[in-house]
């Protein structure tokens, strides 16, 4: 079974001379929630373009269900969902014909049923006669899901689709990609909201200045590269790590008052003991001491600055 999306060597450069991608390999799975992080101007929205046949490559090529997206456009088209970061969408026309419309795009025969379906999915039945204009943004940016969804996708591409919108119409969202995934749909997502991406995806990829940097089980990227923490609220303030603790690694943080050591939680050994015998002999008292995680924002700024 091919992959969902395979993509070898892609490079686009602009006529302005500005190179978006440059070599990028990459493969997601079908079925998969694939997160795709990186900074603003890295290439992300440049590579969905090309993916959905909206922006041509300038160099390799890119297979959708083993189908090339230029020489069989028509056919990669019809398995693609695409809900791009701009909302725009004919402000005049309702809800039900707007969805209704999208599919009929994609040859799709009418399907009430389908379309009442969708609708429900993202609450907004009960908004299905209602023109677009009157929507909120939160509600306009569902519309645009359900256009998305009207000619039944296997691949759903999501560009920042939360962006803008409050808390309550967030979960519910990813309550529906839960829900597609179920159904065998591959999302593709994009996302500031790193948190999502930690709750939500499998596999993380990072790209920066139009490169891949690291394609990762989320769980493992976490596991490999995620630091653990033990922080060690002092009785007193200290304006420097005595001599005898040097060598541990440690540091400072609020004003000389917390003493933070990082450390692997799959080694042999944490050293943690060692280190609570070497304090008590420096003359250091902790009050009060917590362990805590990286998260996978900190992960993914750290990959950034290291490879920037």
């Amino acid at each position: 079974m091919p992959p969902a999306v395979s993509i070898t060597n892609l490079s686009k450069t602009y006529a302005t001379g500005f190179t978006a991608l440059k070599g990028v390999d990459l493969e997601v799975r079908k079925g998969e929630i694939f997160a795709l992080l990186g900074p603003n101007g890295a290439g992300k929205t440049t590579l969905i373009g090309i993916v959905c046949g909206i922006v041509n490559a300038t160099g390799g090529t890119v297979l959708v269900s083993g189908h090339d997206v230029v020489s069989e456009y028509r056919k990669t088209r019809s398995l693609i969902g695409l809900v791009p970061q701009e909302v725009s969408i004919d402000a005049f026309e309702s809800v039900w014909n707007t969805v209704s419309f999208s599919r009929g795009l994609f040859g799709k025969g009418p399907n009430p049923a389908h379309i009442e379906k969708v609708l429900k999915a993202l609450s907004l039945w009960d908004k299905k006669d209602e023109k677009v204009l009157n929507l909120s943004g939160g509600m306009k940016r569902r519309v645009l899901i359900a256009k998305a969804l009207s000619h039944e996708p296997e691949i759903l591409f999501l560009d920042e689709p939360t962006a803008g919108v409050d808390v309550e119409l967030r979960r519910d969202m990813w309550e529906m990609v839960r829900g597609l995934r179920e159904t065998g749909v591959t999302i593709i997502l994009t996302t500031h909201y790193i948190e999502e991406a930690e709750e939500m995806a499998d596999r993380i990829g990072v790209i920066n200045h139009g490169e891949i940097i690291l394609v990762e089980e989320k769980r493992t990227l976490m596991r490999n590269l995620g630091k653990k923490q033990l922080r060690l609220e002092l009785l007193s303030p200290v304006d420097a790590i005595p001599e005898a603790l040097a060598g541990r690694g440690l540091e400072l943080a609020d004003g000389g008052a917390t003493l933070v050591y990082s450390y692997d939680t799959h080694g042999e050994r944490t050293g943690i003991t060692a280190l609570l015998g070497d304090l008590n002999q420096a003359g250091l008292r902790f009050r009060d001491l917590e362990t805590r995680q990286s998260s996978l924002e900190e992960i993914f700024v750290n990959l950034v600055k290291e490879r920037a």
